[in-house]
């Protein structure tokens, strides 16, 4: 199995919405950006499948070390070998990749985020710079396209946060911040023993309508020139904000006892609503 190959397999494997958009871009952008999701597969798995902190945070250390090497041209494993080329393509900095590990290191650390700043920083590591390399993957002219991508990132997280709160709190992770629930007289044992309230629906909405502000804002800071490269980031943004709608629809608490998906005709209809009226968008400009 090449590099490639075991990225590709690594990715299909996530079952990610993500990887809908790879089929809207060239070859080898849609490499590029492969190798590089399969990289934060590899690293996020640590934090999911090693329960001992010491052997994870080991694991983390070794793929920094592995970054150095990716960047001396000397990579060992079969993702840094996947984005040895791409990386000096597309000018991908080392210290994003950094960056990325110390967000999976916040992970092993802390279950528990103080306030939106702590958490913001947390969604940034994770989600914002993979947003960021994505665009420089795409390509882009303006620079305010990285300020678009840093939003729609953590736009992104939150959402994953609101969704996944119930799974969080099997693995004893709240990311809601703690002086929010304190704001909304939400109890941390409340979260923990998978207990829905009128409290609980308030402050999810406060997380959902957070969220929503940061998608607006990453969607007007995207410079129309770029709009058409961009589109694939736009379709991974519009799927993850039709399920925000979703979970703002029904009863916001009961994320806490099952996982809202979106069906995969659901998927597609989105995706294609939202091509269409970009490519258009772009044309007419």
């Amino acid at each position: 199995m090449t590099p490639i190959e075991y990225c590709y397999e690594k990715v299909k494997k996530s079952k990610s919405s993500f990887t809908w958009a790879f089929y809207f871009i060239s070859k080898e952008r849609r490499d590029a950006l492969v190798s590089l999701y399969a990289f934060c597969r590899e690293i996020d798995d640590i934090v999911d499948e090693t329960l001992e902190i010491e052997v994870a945070t080991a694991k983390i250390n070794w793929w920094k070390t592995e970054i150095n090497r990716l960047f001396h041209d000397t990579p060992q494993h079969p993702v840094s070998k996947s984005l040895l080329k791409f990386v000096h393509i597309y000018e991908l900095n080392e210290a994003y990749f950094i960056e990325m590990l110390d967000g999976m290191e916040m992970d092993l650390k802390f279950n528990r985020y103080e306030n939106f700043k702590q958490l913001q920083l947390y969604c940034y590591r994770v989600a914002g710079v993979v947003g960021i390399l994505s665009v420089k993957i795409l390509g882009f002219k303006n620079q305010g396209t990285l300020k678009y991508a840093h939003d729609l990132g953590i736009a992104l997280q939150l959402t994953n946060i609101i969704r996944d709160i119930g799974e969080d709190a099997r693995k004893n992770r709240i990311y809601i911040p703690l002086d929010e629930l304190k704001e909304f007289n939400v109890s941390e044992d409340e979260i923990l023993k998978f207990h829905e309230s009128i409290n609980l629906s308030n402050l999810l909405m406060h997380q959902i309508l957070r969220a929503e502000v940061f998608y607006k804002n990453a969607y007007q800071k995207l410079p129309k020139e770029d709009l058409n490269q961009q589109i694939p980031g736009l379709l991974m943004g519009k799927i993850y904000e039709t399920l925000l709608l979703e979970i703002k629809r029904d009863k916001p608490e009961q994320t806490l006892n099952r996982k809202v998906l979106l069906p995969p005709l659901r998927k597609i209809l989105v995706i294609l609503s939202c091509f269409f009226k970009n490519k258009l968008y772009a044309l007419s400009n």
